[in-house]
């Protein structure tokens, strides 16, 4: 057990390296590469790696902490004062993908559930893609930058809800007692976290502060431990981990803590990736090519158009709305975990989970086509737009 252990994660990184390198030498996002090294290695593939379940259990850790890094960045304060300039436009578009993505995934045969999965999983746009070609000056230092992440906060916390929506209908149909148990849980999970840190953790820190491994051990086991109170009590533990990271978010130790996570977050969440790419069916997919084609090429045309209108409303400048637009077009990470979490509870069937694989990979790769080559980028092909 322990050799296998070892040479899938030798296959897994080995060839991530490869291919992340090949990707950088085309302009594309890494994650790309680890969804396509998932569905070569995996059991649809040369099948070197067969255990998927065991990688995307191991997997799964890093979906707990990317939570817990964006309820670091979730701070109160922040999160209301970028709220009020762009949330209109957020949730108008947010309904106008969902419908577009679900009207073609009905027209093309899906029905029930999956068309609304299938929309749900359309709402978002990705949050690894939108800052990282983003060049630090801009992120930072620029309007342009606070408008699109005052978006993508905004569209996290809704994925965050959907996440709990989708993690709370397991075994199907959720009855009102369950739901209202739910809504009851997660006040109750914030009250505590927020004690927790008030009272323990950041005494703690500020009584350890100098002693760097006590701070990263510490940070682990706090999100860890709010993450499995969640689950102890009906929630999950992406929920718990991602209401340790805001109740955190105010302390001026946030960002340092985020800092130090971000190794181990990256470790688990090219295994989470890989993971999502080793169950991918290359066969099946083939078979739902056109409504991923369909879903995936309409967004990445629909999002720049409706960002320019909805954003011009907010009084931001056409420019700065169709980049904020063309930087969102694709679909998220978000959407093929939701896929994901909806799969392990027996929610969508295999031809939509794929269809939105295919469509969100489709969408990442010609989003970050598009974004190197007309804005400032770290990964832009002529010198004249490169940006660190």
């Amino acid at each position: 057990m322990h050799e296998s252990v070892v040479f899938s994660l030798f296959l897994i990184f080995s060839g991530a390296a490869l291919l992340a390198t090949v990707a950088l030498y085309l302009r594309q996002a890494m994650l790309v590469a680890y969804l396509i090294l998932g569905a070569a290695l995996g059991p649809w593939g040369l099948a070197l790696v067969t255990d998927a379940g065991f990688i995307q259990d191991i997997a799964r850790i890093g979906i707990i902490f990317l939570l817990f890094l964006l309820g670091l960045d979730l701070s109160p304060q922040k999160f209301f004062r970028l709220l009020g300039r762009t949330a209109p436009a957020t949730l108008f578009s947010a309904l106008l993908f969902a419908g577009v993505a679900a009207l073609i995934a009905w027209a093309c045969g899906f029905g029930g559930v999956d068309v609304y999965l299938i929309g749900l999983a359309a709402c978002f746009s990705s949050t690894i893609i939108g800052l990282k070609l983003l060049p630090t000056t801009v992120l930072h230092h620029r309007h342009t930058g606070e408008v699109i992440i005052s978006v993508l906060l905004l569209q996290d916390l809704i994925a965050i809800v959907a996440l709990l929506a989708v993690h709370g209908l397991k075994g199907g149909a959720m009855p009102l007692t369950d739901i209202g148990m739910l809504f009851i849980a997660l006040p109750a999970l914030g009250a505590l976290a927020w004690l927790g840190q008030r009272h323990l953790l950041l005494k703690l820190l500020r009584r350890f502060d100098r002693i760097q491994e006590y701070i990263f051990l510490l940070a682990i086991g706090w999100c860890l431990g709010v993450a499995q109170l969640a689950e102890s009590i009906g929630l999950s533990y992406e929920i718990g981990a991602f209401t340790a990271g805001v109740a955190v978010a105010a302390s001026p130790i946030a960002m340092h803590i985020a800092e130090r996570l971000k190794p181990l977050r990256d470790f688990f969440l090219i295994l989470f990736f890989f993971g999502l790419g080793a169950g991918f069916d290359l066969a099946a997919a083939w078979q739902v090519a056109l409504p991923a084609f369909l879903i995936g090429g309409s967004l990445l045309i629909i999002k720049p158009v409706a960002f320019r209108f909805l954003l011009a409303q907010t009084a931001q400048t056409e420019r700065v709305a169709w980049e904020t637009g063309v930087r969102l077009g694709q679909l998220s990470e978000f959407s093929l975990l939701i896929v994901f979490v909806a799969r392990q509870n027996n929610l969508i069937s295999d031809p939509a989970f794929y269809a939105v694989q295919l469509a969100t990979i489709i969408s990442f790769i010609a989003s970050t086509y598009w974004i190197v080559l007309r804005y400032p980028t770290p990964m832009a092909l002529s010198e004249r737009l490169r940006r660190d």
